[in-house]
């Protein structure tokens, strides 16, 4: 099976303890000790002060990532493909509280950061960009979904495509019907042709992996705490650089499988 082939052009991350992708590389190659802290999310920088001032901390998360792994490029040309699992829930656990108190207002602000695509719309704003945009959930399978849509979207079209992944915790009473312990985000830049930090070449296949890939620690402090950070052996990867074999496990038994190979 040929799959989808591109290459990785740009990289961008933000987690726990982990403050950018250039700052993380020493920790994602273990080279560094992790240290946990909570990662900050700046206002994006991308948007006027007006739009700045609307976005939520999801959208934030998603856009620092994005705006990482877009440094150098040409923004405005990029399509885009963004994947969460939770969206904002924060936005809308404060919109279900309005909703259930008597004489509770919703904002128009609110409202439009409550929708799927509210970080794909911002990063539209403020790249001054009409180009095609992908927002998709798809529970803990949103990482591997997602990376397989924009792969399959650069390959077919010949056009970079900024793949995004992003999720942060949900406020009670959601928080107990679906567990995000932190703040997480990653994205890359996938470009057609050659050149880039890597090539990356992604199919789906119907079996599950016969065996998982032994974790590092960093692995097992964060993997299973964040959907988006199902990305970390992808990130761990590219940032030594070395080949990889990688699969994910998805939830109807399929997989997604991808290999790295550093340019």
């Amino acid at each position: 099976m040929s799959g989808a082939s591109c290459h990785i052009a740009g990289v961008g991350l933000l987690g726990p303890g982990l403050p950018g992708w250039a700052a993380s590389v020493p920790v994602l190659r273990g080279d560094a000790t992790w240290v946990a802290a909570d990662p900050v999310l700046p206002p994006p920088a991308l948007l006027a002060p007006t739009e700045r001032r609307r976005t939520g901390a999801v959208a934030r998360l998603a856009l620092a990532a994005a705006l990482e792994a877009a440094d150098g490029q040409e923004i405005a040309g990029l399509d885009t493909v963004f994947a969460s699992s939770n969206g904002d829930g924060a936005t809308v656990g404060a919109i279900l509280d309005a909703l259930t108190t008597e004489g509770g207002d919703v904002s128009p602000t609110q409202f439009h950061n409550s929708v799927h695509n509210a970080a794909a719309g911002y990063w539209g704003i403020g790249a001054h960009s009409t180009r095609p945009s992908v927002s998709l959930g798809g529970h803990d399978d949103t990482l591997p979904m997602g990376l397989l849509q924009a792969a399959a979207q650069c390959a077919a079209w010949n056009r970079p495509v900024l793949f995004c992944a992003y999720d942060a915790p949900l406020p009670p009473p959601l928080e107990a019907c679906r567990v995000t312990r932190f703040p997480f985000a990653m994205a890359l830049v996938l470009q057609p042709g050659s050149g880039g930090r890597a090539a990356l070449r992604l199919w789906h296949q119907a079996e599950a992996c016969a065996a998982a890939s032994p974790r590092s620690g960093l692995r097992d402090a964060l993997e299973d705490g964040n959907p988006a950070a199902r990305a970390l052996p992808l990130l761990e990867a590219l940032a030594v650089p070395r080949p990889a074999g990688l699969c994910w496990n998805l939830l109807d038994g399929g997989t997604v499988r991808a290999e790295l190979a550093p340019c």
